[in-house]
C-alpha cells in the first residue's frame, strides 16, 4: 500500500466515525461523473438510489452544483422527496459539503440516524474533505499503481459488507 493510499485510507475511516449512517464522496466531478467515488451509505439505499435515478433529483447534487461549503440536509430545498426517502432508510440528518478547487468540484454527503452535525462536526468533516480533494487532485502527480489502488478503494468502499 503507498503512502497515499494509507493516508486516504485513514481519512476514509475518520469520516465512518463521523458520519455512521454513510457518507458518498464524489471527488473531482466532470459532468456529472467523479474520477473517485467513495460511499459507505447502507446497501438498500444505494441499490433503491440507483434503481430509481434518484441522482437527477438529488438536493444536495443540486446544491453541490451551485454552492461551496456545507448545509444540513434540513436546509435544503427537497421538492423530490428524496431526503425524505433516505430517512426511511435511516438516514434522517445529514450534510452537504462541496468544495471548488483548481477548477475541480467535489461534492459529498454525510448521514446520522440520531441528530443533527454539530458545527465542529461540519468543521472537522470539511477539513477532512479538503484535504482529500487536493489528496486526489493531480493524477498525474500519483503513481499508475496509487490511481488503481484508489479506483479498486472507491470500489471497496462502494458496497461494505457485500
Amino acid at each position: 500500500m503507498s503512502q497515499t493510499q494509507f493516508e486516504i485510507s485513514e481519512v476514509l475511516e475518520q469520516l465512518s466515525e463521523c458520519a455512521p449512517a454513510g457518507y458518498a464522496l464524489g471527488f473531482h466531478i466532470a459532468f456529472t461523473t467523479p474520477k473517485f467515488m467513495f460511499q459507505s451509505y447502507p446497501k438498500a439505499w444505494l441499490d433503491y438510489y440507483s434503481q430509481n435515478g434518484l441522482i437527477m433529483a438529488d438536493p444536495m447534487v443540486a446544491w453541490g452544483f451551485e454552492n461551496t461549503g456545507a448545509c444540513r440536509w434540513s436546509d435544503l430545498d427537497d421538492p423530490g422527496g428524496v431526503m425524505k426517502k433516505a430517512a426511511e432508510f435511516g438516514m434522517p440528518y445529514g450534510v452537504v459539503y462541496a468544495i471548488k478547487a483548481d477548477d475541480s468540484l467535489s461534492i459529498c454527503g454525510f448521514a446520522r440516524a440520531d441528530r443533527e452535525f454539530s458545527d465542529s462536526e461540519i468543521d472537522d468533516i470539511s477539513n477532512k474533505i479538503n484535504y482529500l480533494h487536493k489528496s486526489t487532485a493531480d493524477q498525474a502527480r500519483l503513481s499508475p499503481e496509487t490511481v488503481q489502488e484508489l479506483k479498486n478503494m472507491s470500489i471497496l468502499f462502494t458496497h461494505p459488507g457485500s
